[in-house]
């Protein structure tokens, strides 16, 4: 199959629509837990889409953590290509990232695919509940070995990112001229608002953001709404605001994507991601802090 007709009509799919996919798609379970790194790969184990395999939050997905980078910075692009490629990915190929948590860690794959100029690239909507849900079989015990693929990176990005100088003089210039990009924060509104923080070591938010707390993109089942609705609420966040001026960001970059991925969804196409998120932000105290809820 050509690379033109693996590609996904929209960034999500549906647990059927995966079964009709299989084997054909490069299946990658995200699942991770925060509070406990080997969770993810735990759970792997015990239950997974047939011949899906696994990736790491901390050991894949993100670069090595250092003074200043937040916890979660981006991976070296050239890495992590060459990693997608020992697990078997081959140009072209359709990928289906999920997890079992409410589905921040397959968006984080989502953008970093697309980040890699890897458009095929879609998020099992409900994730790995969705998919027992439909009635998916479920595979036990380590990814079966499968031959090297020749997936390689663009030659450019093909995700727009912000870094944390551009963002910091942009919060600077606010109080003389208006902020060229509008922050949208996906964390909690507790923790946007500074209050029980527990995985940073400062509490509150980057001056003039706004709050989105990305499970607002659910439903009760866990599953995305549908777009219309996403583009009505992503409106009143905007507030007349063009898409491509939103910089999406969290704790340490990853919910973040699932913004990201809900204004796709929503036909608001072009928002950035700042990978350092409040992680990195607050790492300096010499950096402005915000705290208390939205006005």
């Amino acid at each position: 199959m050509t690379a033109s007709s693996s590609a996904f009509p929209c960034p999500l799919i549906s647990a059927e629509q995966l079964r009709q996919r299989l084997p054909e798609a490069f299946v990658v379970d995200c699942s991770h837990d925060l509070a406990a790194p080997d969770a993810g790969a735990h759970a792997y184990a015990l239950g997974h889409v047939p011949g899906a395999v696994h990736m790491h939050l901390d050991r894949e997905l993100s670069g090595p953590v250092g003074p200043g980078t937040g916890r979660h910075p981006l991976p070296e692009r050239e890495r992590l290509a060459s990693r997608l490629a020992e697990l078997g990915l081959r140009r072209g190929q359709p990928v289906v990232a999920y997890d079992r948590n409410f589905s921040p860690y397959a968006a984080r794959l989502w953008w970093l695919l697309r980040w890699l100029g890897h458009a095929p690239v879609a998020v099992l909507d409900g994730g790995w509940q969705g998919w027992l849900d439909a009635g998916g079989a479920a595979e036990t015990g380590a990814a079966a070995e499968r031959a090297p693929g020749d997936f390689a990176p663009a030659a450019q990005p093909g995700m727009p990112s912000v870094d944390v100088d551009a963002l910091l003089a942009q919060v600077q210039a606010a109080p003389s001229r208006p902020s060229a990009w509008l922050v949208v924060d996906a964390r909690s509104p507790e923790r946007y608002a500074g209050e029980g923080e527990t995985l940073d070591p400062v509490g509150g938010h980057i001056p003039g953001a706004v709050c989105r707390f990305f499970r607002d993109n659910l439903a009760s089942d866990g599953r995305f709404l549908p777009g219309t609705q996403l583009r009505e609420q992503w409106a009143r966040v905007l507030a007349g605001r063009d898409p491509r001026e939103v910089v999406s960001q969290c704790g340490s970059g990853v919910t973040a994507c699932h913004n990201l991925l809900a204004l796709e969804l929503a036909g608001l196409d072009g928002a950035r991601l700042y990978p350092g998120s409040w992680s990195q932000w607050c790492s300096d105290p010499r950096r402005p802090v915000a705290r208390g809820a939205k006005p």
